[in-house]
């Protein structure tokens, strides 16, 4: 097997809904950051053999293969493979353990990870409304075996399951705007967000013809508890989160390059980070919400790691109750976790998050010289990521 190391890895600002990504498309999006990429490290994008991208509501301007129309789009070589998929929020985070499989197994020397969602323009569940007269995605056949319920059900579930209150929802939401912020005061961000020109549109919803450059995550937002405890739950009447302690809906793209160390050797690049070992699990489809659970007993008894061993983990704030219960499942101490904020504050551009939290993780071991990342999603339908990485330099 061969050792698979990350070169590189950068991401764009995380738009709000509406805001000042919702006028890009989504493969343009995702090409800003493959050329990005490529500009960065100054590899030859004619070494990369594979692109393996995520996405999940693949419909419209992201149907057709996005990760291919994305890297055509961008100019770059044709004879680079693309492949897009879905692994529900998971969805980039998955493409990035398929490309580091790819590596390791010797299927190519080269790969970049990446993913992208303009929820903004391909709003969640797009793919699979019953106005598009193609069906249920759920068949009758389910209904035998499981309860079907929604994300906002499952989180609510969990909150039950693991007595987390709406204060600790709140508090957790407002712990993750006041990390961001602080993130974007220090300027933390700096080495791994590029700008993005995104086009304005005039009055007929049409291309101005003048641009907006976008520099900075849109998605954070001056609270208190006091406001968070104003503010109405999303699921239940009596439920215990809110728009305040839930991810927001968000465009966004990212991208990794990765290699094999010989590779790297070969191209004169230094590589950041090996990968150290990945996971999918599937988890109960009703909870839904409990892989990152699952998925990191997976990777601690495979490599024998504790958490302790780890600087940083970032676990993907679907809602607040997602955290809070991985966390006092493993005892975690959570000032490592999601240090810079997470989706609460941030976003989720869903098909995009997976490869966001990997380009974090990957600056915020260099920022503070760590050396273990631990990276974890909750995915619809009942599964999770896992990714470690290990620093290397």
């Amino acid at each position: 097997m061969n050792d698979v190391v990350i070169i590189d890895a950068v991401r764009t600002p995380i738009g709000r809904r509406g805001g000042g990504l919702s006028t890009v498309h989504s493969a343009d999006l995702l090409g800003s950051v493959l050329t990005a990429l490529v500009e960065r490290t100054g590899v030859d994008p004619r070494q990369v053999e594979q692109a393996v991208g995520g996405c999940v509501s693949q419909v419209g301007m992201q149907s057709f293969n996005v990760t291919r129309t994305a890297w055509l789009a961008a100019g770059l070589p044709l004879d680079t493979a693309a492949t897009t998929v879905d692994t529900q929020c998971g969805s980039s985070q998955q493409a990035t353990n398929l490309a580091a499989g790819l590596i390791a197994a010797g299927v190519v020397d080269v790969a970049v990870a990446c993913g992208v969602e303009s929820m903004s323009q391909v709003p969640i569940g797009a793919n699979s409304s019953k106005k598009l007269g193609f069906g249920s995605a759920i068949p009758k056949s389910y209904f035998a075996n499981w309860e079907f319920t929604t994300q906002f059900e499952g989180a609510e579930r969990i909150a039950e399951k693991w007595g987390i209150s709406r204060a600790d929802a709140d508090e957790f939401g407002l712990r993750s705007q006041e990390l961001a912020a602080r993130a974007w005061d220090e300027d933390r961000f700096a080495t791994q967000v590029i700008a993005v020109e995104a086009p304005v549109l005039g009055d007929d919803g049409k291309p101005s013809g003048s641009t907006v450059v976008v520099n900075r995550d849109e998605g954070l937002r001056a609270t208190d508890l006091d406001k968070l405890a104003s503010l109405k739950p999303v699921a239940r009447e009596d439920g215990v989160h809110t728009a305040g302690s839930s991810s927001q809906i968000s465009d966004g793209a990212a991208a990794v390059l990765m290699m094999s160390a010989t590779k790297a050797d070969e191209l004169g690049l230094t590589p950041r980070a090996r990968v150290v070992d990945t996971c999918l699990v599937g988890v109960d489809p009703v909870l839904m919400l409990t892989g990152p659970i699952d998925a990191t007993r997976r990777l601690l008894d495979r490599t024998g790691l504790t958490l302790d061993d780890f600087d940083v983990v970032e676990i993907n704030e679907a809602f607040a109750s997602v955290v809070l219960a991985w966390a006092r499942e493993f005892d975690a101490d959570l000032d490592r976790v999601n240090p810079n904020g997470g989706a609460i504050a941030l976003g989720h551009p869903l098909g995009g998050t997976g490869a966001v939290l990997t380009t974090k993780a990957l600056h915020e071991l260099d920022r503070t010289d760590g050396r273990r990342a631990l990276i974890s999603m909750c995915c619809g339908g009942g599964l999770g990521t896992g990714t470690v990485l290990e620093r290397l330099g």
